[in-house]
């Protein structure tokens, strides 16, 4: 007999802060009733989810339960998240700044529509690859490599001349780094009712390099933007939830061996549970926000001062021009405050309301996901904590389907570049509230680390490693069964 435990959301907050070790699963357990929907699941964001209409800005809503004042908060983040970015010396001094070598003039450039980005259409010149950039590192070859690697003060060693990502635009006078380039192969694959489905398997290269050769044995990785929504929510989820997921090493034998990735948090001076990034590679928005600032932008702040961003000391050009920084911006090119009103942006970015709960189709696709053990990774929900920043993101029951932590997704998505305690078979678990509005949003449904899934069948059938198994249940379903886990997830 499966002993009853009680949901989290209904217990008190005293009583939950006395139960110690007990697990996630065992405060907020799966549903088995898949008859009707559960109680909230409507409101995948708690109190946070947006009742606007859906189309192209279903992604773009604050919080619905923000106070008054902070309404106008999220508006000024706003603004310096689509705010366009200049080079030096220009009038605007508090928007120049930028580069001098950069992957994208404005935040929004990337995360179109608070969506998520695209492989581009074709290589340069016919297409840009605003949206997805390629990381970059090496495997330490000095004592004082590894001794930051084994203290989490940096989670991978950068390319020497060319940074941590590989930016292919600059400013008038400085050359960009590079192109990147894809080559795609395609792949058939037969299903159990003897459907034919074509994934794509791509090839990354570097074209044009502007400043040498690279290093040997540099590890590229492409990524493409995430979407936006649930950040806040995500961040407020209690650290002890999440590590109590952790299954390292497989102790329960199902096949799932989850783990946690730690990040350096630049306010706390310390490692801590990575969240956000396709590896988890970083632990707070703030941190998040810095690091793509410098990196994506090359825009400096007071936690990354440097007006040169991810220019290396090989790139005397990219060192020597002009920059933006600013006694009146704190001496950087984004003051503190600024930079304070942007990340409680992306905390505030609301999920939007689930889709068609009740129909049964819906249900139904439930149903196969939870039975294939998707959820083994895509837990369903939590309860976020009480001590978040501000209030809206409190003790809210949230749906986000992600455990947030790392997982062997098997050869075929290797980037095979390691990054903290991720390897290079690893990735962590994206959230899935809001993928059924990726084509109103985003005008397209690439999924993925790289976007190299151009709908959700493709994305499922990539699935490999500790994932193969749930892969395997969806590729025998018949074609009834798949379309209706489809239509559960586009539900969401």
């Amino acid at each position: 007999m499966t002993k009853k435990i009680m949901s989290r959301s209904l217990l008190p907050l005293a009583f939950i802060s006395g139960f110690g070790s007990i697990s996630q699963a065992e405060i907020i357990p799966p549903t088995d009733d898949f008859s009707k929907p559960e109680k909230g699941e409507k409101f995948q964001g708690g109190a946070t989810t947006h009742k606007n209409k859906v189309g192209r800005n279903s992604f773009s809503f604050s919080s619905r339960n923000l106070a008054f004042e902070q309404g106008l908060d999220f508006k000024i983040g706003n603004g310096f998240f689509k705010r366009i970015w200049v080079s030096s010396p220009a009038s605007t001094k508090s928007a120049d700044g930028l580069g001098p070598i950069f992957n994208a003039k404005s935040c929004q450039r990337c995360h179109i529509k608070d969506g998520r980005g695209h492989p581009p259409a074709g290589n340069y010149p016919d297409d840009t690859a605003v949206s997805m950039f390629l990381r970059l590192s090496v495997p330490p070859a000095t004592e004082e490599e590894h001794a930051l690697l084994a203290a989490g003060k940096t989670g991978v060693i950068p390319e020497p001349t060319y940074g941590g990502q590989l930016q292919d635009f600059s400013v008038q006078g400085v050359p960009a780094e590079g192109r990147m380039h894809i080559e795609y192969e395609e792949l058939d694959v037969v299903l159990g009712d003897g459907t034919k489905v074509s994934l794509r398997k791509p090839t990354y290269s570097v074209t044009n390099l502007q400043y040498g050769p690279m290093q040997d044995g540099v590890m590229l990785s492409p990524r493409v933007t995430p979407q936006m929504i649930g950040l806040g929510l995500l961040e407020a989820i209690p650290e002890a939830d999440i590590l109590s997921q952790v299954d390292e090493n497989d102790a329960d034998g199902d096949g799932i061996s989850g783990k946690a990735n730690y990040a350096w948090a630049m306010r706390e001076s310390k490692p801590k549970v990575g969240r956000f990034g396709w590896k988890a590679g970083n632990a707070t928005l703030f941190d998040q926000a810095v690091h793509a600032s410098t990196g994506d932008l090359g825009i400096s702040s007071s936690s990354q001062p440097d007006p040169w961003g991810d220019c290396t000391a090989n790139q005397t050009l990219c060192r020597n021009a002009p920059d933006g920084n600013n006694p009146e911006n704190d001496g950087v090119e984004i003051s503190d405050e600024a930079m304070e009103k942007l990340v409680f942006y992306t905390q505030n970015l609301a999920p939007p309301r689930r889709k068609n709960i009740d129909d049964p189709k819906v249900l139904r696709g439930k149903e196969l996901f939870y039975g294939a053990n998707c959820i083994a990774c895509h837990t369903p929900k939590y309860r976020t904590g009480n001590s978040a920043d501000f209030k809206a993101v409190k003790n809210q029951l949230i749906w986000p389907y992600t455990d947030l932590l790392l997982h062997d997704m098997g050869e075929g998505l290797a980037d095979n570049r390691p990054e903290g305690k991720a390897n290079g078979q690893e990735w962590k678990t994206p959230p899935l509230w809001g993928i059924g509005h990726t084509q109103n949003v985003s005008k397209h449904t690439f999924f993925l680390h790289d976007g190299r899934a151009r709908n959700l069948t493709e994305a499922i059938l990539w699935h490999g490693g500790e994932a193969k198994a749930s892969r395997d249940v969806f590729a025998n379903l018949t074609q009834e069964d798949r379309e209706a886990m489809l239509a559960f997830l586009n539900s969401l």
